[in-house]
């Protein structure tokens, strides 16, 4: 099994333990900052229409693949 990152926080995800997502980021309001596969801090874009993250390993996410989804 891959291990996966919290995007807000960039802590290794453990099952059993409690990891918080911080307020702003419940509601839709903060982009991730870190890389869910990796951990790995990423490039972070914000505009009025939305943002993009880039991780150096994982490549580039965009908020508007996430609205399609």
């Amino acid at each position: 099994m891959q291990e996966r990152y919290n995007p807000f926080t960039g802590k290794r995800i453990v099952d059993g333990l409690d990891d918080p997502v911080p307020a702003a980021a419940a509601l839709g309001l903060e982009p991730p900052r870190y890389c869910e596969q990796c951990g790995r801090r990423m490039i972070v874009q914000v505009s009025p229409d939305g943002w993009w993250a880039k991780c150096s390993r994982h490549g580039v996410l965009e908020s508007a693949h996430l609205e399609r989804r």
